[in-house]
């Protein structure tokens, strides 16, 4: 709104004001005078327009951000921490604290067996191990292998300003209340490790509401977390009485989302002194990183459609390729439509 009051324009603007017989130039009096002046209004402006940036949840940065989204109850997500699961040949102690790399994890309850679970104690999504040798920091009588087995809930970072700023544009545009489904949504992404949610509303008669999750990472959840998003939800000891986060007469089942695979044959032409050896890494990487846009965007779509198009454009941006054709889905040359309720994942990649 203020771009073109600089400096100059208001020099400008004032000396255009002084009668033309009068002594304008600069050096003189009257330039001298007015100069500073001008400057300090075009000092003015340029904060008054930032003033203005920050009024808006569209342009206001995080801290004006999150004091917009508050007056509507609106707060951002707190980073979380990663909880594993390990494996030990020996008993280990509540609290024991074990590395892995620059991390440290620490036993928090024990699963049966040799099975324990473990949090990280460094905060956000650095901790989300699916694998990985685990050494004891203190000695631990009779422990000779121990190890990180899978992911159980993964941690997350802070929420960013953007995905802030689109939770407080959608609770201006969708009212969650008294169970509907925005309000499924609203406290179900707020349990840590859940990235998404879609809400199945009377799936299986009155009062019934089937919650399919996917976790934070956009990948298959763990059956640690969809036990945990059940028990914060509805408690199946439980089931109907308002003893989790559901309404009263509310019966809901919580299912994660599943993997499909998706196998892929293509036909790639490589430059000089290239060869698949030299790209199969990147190519691996090319192909996660569009299923990931996709699963990323799950709870928004029906069905997820795995385009040959994008596939062949991803890989036609690898250094060494010159050129993609042929390209097949699972065994047929057209696009795959993915089932309700799963995403797609990488398995074979061959180049025919």
């Amino acid at each position: 709104m203020f771009e073109n009051m600089t400096y100059e324009f208001i020099l400008a603007k004032m000396l255009g004001s002084i009668p033309d017989d009068a002594d304008k130039r600069e050096g003189g009096f009257i330039f001298d005078a007015l100069a500073p002046c001008a400057l300090e209004l075009a000092n003015f402006y340029a904060a008054l327009s930032g003033v203005l940036d920050e009024s808006f949840a569209d342009s206001a940065g995080r801290e004006m951000l999150i004091r917009r989204a508050a007056e509507r109850g609106i707060v951002p997500y707190r980073a979380t921490f990663a909880v594993v699961r390990g494996e030990f040949n020996a008993d280990v102690p509540l609290g024991a604290r074990f590395s892995l790399d620059e991390l440290r994890y620490r036993v928090i309850e024990k699963s049966g067996g040799g099975s324990y679970k473990l949090e990280c104690e460094s905060v956000g999504t650095v901790g989300n191990r699916a694998a990985g040798v685990l050494i004891p920091v203190d000695y631990i009588n009779g422990l000779t292998l121990a190890r990180v087995t899978e992911l159980l809930i993964p941690g997350d970072d802070d929420e960013s300003a953007e995905d802030l700023r689109k939770r407080y544009f959608g609770s201006l545009s969708v009212q969650s209340f008294g169970g509907n489904i925005s309000d499924y949504k609203r406290f179900t992404e707020k349990i840590p490790g859940v990235g998404s949610v879609k809400v199945e509303p009377a799936f299986n008669g009155g009062g019934t509401v089937k919650l399919t999750v996917i976790n934070s990472q956009f990948a298959k959840p763990s059956d640690e977390l969809v036990r945990l998003v059940q028990d914060e939800i509805d408690p199946p000891d439980n089931s109907g009485v308002g003893a989790g986060l559901a309404p009263v007469g509310h019966s809901v089942t919580v299912e994660g989302v599943d993997n499909f695979v998706v196998n892929i044959v293509t036909s790639m032409t490589f430059g000089a002194d290239w060869s698949w050896g030299d790209v199969a890494g990147s190519v691996s990487e090319a192909v996660d990183g569009y299923l990931y846009d996709l699963a990323h965007s799950w709870a928004d779509e029906d069905s997820l459609i795995v385009r040959i198009s994008q596939i062949e454009t991803r890989l036609l941006g690898i250094a060494g390729v010159i050129d993609v054709q042929n390209t097949s889905l699972n065994g047929a040359a057209r696009n795959l439509v993915i089932p309700p309720n799963r995403i797609p994942v990488r398995g074979s990649v061959v180049n025919g």
